[in-house]
């Protein structure tokens, strides 16, 4: 409480005081949305960086994949390896349906693409932040840039944080920081469990022969497993420099992230090029065509992606089809069904490094986001061990939890 002198009369302030730890996309929108709810705290950003919502700027190639078209709960917690039935519940109150007005409300227009990503109209991630910065600020949160938490602990009602070497003491702390090792020993000595973070989305790493010169190629729908991962994955895949990437490469190293480090990223992978087509189907359409129609003219997949998948199998492309013996064609059908290639590695997809790991979701309350051992203190985003996979999935589940933080703090502050 603080007393305020004014033209000869006192004035109690009564504001509950919220620290936001993190300057990103969870802390924002718990800021904006619990500035617009809440006429009773007063919020504070605290961001350790010399500027705020970094990765919302470089997400989706600088265009930023807001969210998603996928708004049935329990079709949209299946984009979760991890966190998918504890993210059931809250996708009841907010979910991607409730994203899209929210930013539409405030005069961003989002588009939908095919494959059901959301993005703003103007392919612009400047859109997104400059209106959670326009929000927040015009409700009167207080947004700081180089300020580190070194320490945090629970002071009678609330909490006392130390930032930049000056302790403060807070009714509300929402730990929005993302996947931060310094923040997780931090949380750890409070008693609080925390699952080791490692990489989640990540493309594979290949010098198989059979790729060399073939960046840039892409295949609109392959299937791809991985022994030891449960769920094979099917989607597009793109032929980089170093190897694989793609939505089907980035489902995979997702769902298949801490077995994936068990292996420490050397293991093969086994592609159905053409998942659509049974062996004798595409036995058939050879066939179909003529005894004398060259192999290396079929059409099956791009041109030098097939020459080169058949080239252990076949050694002259000009072969006919009429050449082929009974064992060269078992040979051709498993070198398009079943091409396995060792992986040796991994790398960021981009920029957009994803975590799996963070605080142990049996620590939270998934009605509130909030930790059970220490009422009034939350967690939302990336700094939870909750995951996604590509597709503004990530993205959905910092704004679900960071808006019913702002929902149980500002009912709590006695605003709603």
């Amino acid at each position: 409480m603080v007393i305020k002198e004014g033209r000869g009369i006192f004035a109690i302030d009564m504001k509950k005081k919220v620290a936001i730890i993190g300057g990103g996309a969870a802390g924002f929108f718990c800021a904006a949305n619990l500035g617009e709810m809440s006429e009773d705290v007063e919020i504070t950003i605290l961001e350790q960086g010399k500027e705020f919502l970094s990765k919302v700027r470089v997400s989706g190639g600088g265009r930023c994949n807001v969210t998603n078209v996928c708004d049935e709960p329990r079709e949209l917690i299946k984009n979760y390896p991890r966190g998918g039935r504890e993210l059931l519940g809250p996708f009841h109150k907010f979910a991607t349906a409730d994203t899209r007005w929210w930013f539409e409300a405030r005069g961003v227009a989002l588009k939908e693409e095919e494959d059901g990503r959301i993005f703003p109209v103007s392919d612009d991630s400047a859109d997104i932040v400059n209106c959670l910065l326009k929000v927040a600020k015009s409700n009167g949160v207080r947004c700081l840039t180089h300020q580190k938490v070194t320490s945090l602990k629970p002071a009678g009602s609330g909490f006392k944080l130390q930032v930049s070497g000056e302790e403060v003491f807070f009714d509300f702390v929402v730990l929005a920081c993302g996947s931060s090792k310094y923040m997780n020993d931090m949380i750890s000595d409070l008693g609080i469990d925390i699952v080791p973070p490692l990489p989640s989305l990540f493309t594979f790493n290949c010098k198989d022969r059979r790729l060399r010169d073939l960046a840039g190629i892409s295949v609109p729908n392959v299937e791809v497993s991985i022994e030891g991962v449960t769920d094979d994955q099917s989607g597009p895949i793109l032929i980089t420099h170093q190897g694989f990437s793609g939505p089907a490469i980035l489902k995979m190293s997702a769902f298949g992230a801490r077995s994936l480090a068990s292996s420490s990223y050397k293991f093969e992978v086994k592609i159905d090029w053409l998942p659509a087509w049974s062996g004798d189907q595409i036995i058939s359409r050879l066939r179909a065509e003529g005894k004398r129609k060259v192999l290396g003219k079929y059409d099956f997949l791009p041109n030098r992606l097939w020459v080169q998948l058949l080239e252990p199998v076949i050694t002259d492309p000009e072969m006919t089809n009429a050449s082929l013996n009974k064992t060269q064609l078992e040979s051709l059908v498993s070198a398009l069904k079943n091409s396995s290639f060792s992986i040796n590695g991994k790398a960021t997809f981009k920029e957009e490094f994803v975590t799996a790991g963070g605080i142990d979701l049996r620590e939270m309350d998934f009605r509130t986001f909030g930790l059970r051992k220490y009422p009034g203190m939350y967690a939302a985003g990336e700094i939870l061990d909750i995951d996604g996979v590509t597709g503004g999935f990530n993205f959905q589940n910092a704004w679900t939890g960071a808006y019913l933080i702002a929902k149980d703090i500002a009912e709590k502050a006695g605003s709603i």
